[in-house]
């Protein structure tokens, strides 16, 4: 599968950004997704997940509450709404494919800029 971020931007403190992860071919709904973000000097982190079906979704501990991972299999795509944006949530951010929960992931897309200004 490929995948293709985007929707990433400038934004203020206390702002809102929705991501998108457009996925090519037709087996995304087999596939967990994951989204990491890497900021500059920064190991790349974990931000959040959702398996196949939607069912079950997984958070950082430092976006849970103001960040919500979905996913439309219909339209091949994961998305990623991130509310209440602070400075610290500036960074690149990457989806990921897998096909099992738990496992690692296999498939990665290209990054997308989120910078929120204090």
């Amino acid at each position: 599968v490929q995948l293709q971020a985007s929707g990433g931007g400038l934004v203020q403190a206390g702002g809102s950004l929705r991501l998108s992860c457009a996925a090519s071919g037709r087996t995304f709904s087999s596939y967990d997704m994951g989204w990491f973000r890497q900021a500059p000097g920064k190991e790349r982190e974990f931000v959040a997940a959702i398996t196949w079906s939607g069912g079950n979704t997984d958070y950082a501990a430092s976006v849970k509450g103001r960040f919500t991972i979905s996913r439309d299999n219909a339209k091949n795509t994961a998305y990623l709404q991130m509310n209440s944006l602070k400075p610290e949530d500036s960074a690149v951010y990457y989806c990921a494919a897998r096909t099992k929960w738990n496992a690692q992931y296999d498939y990665w897309g290209q990054g997308t800029q989120v910078t929120v200004s204090s």
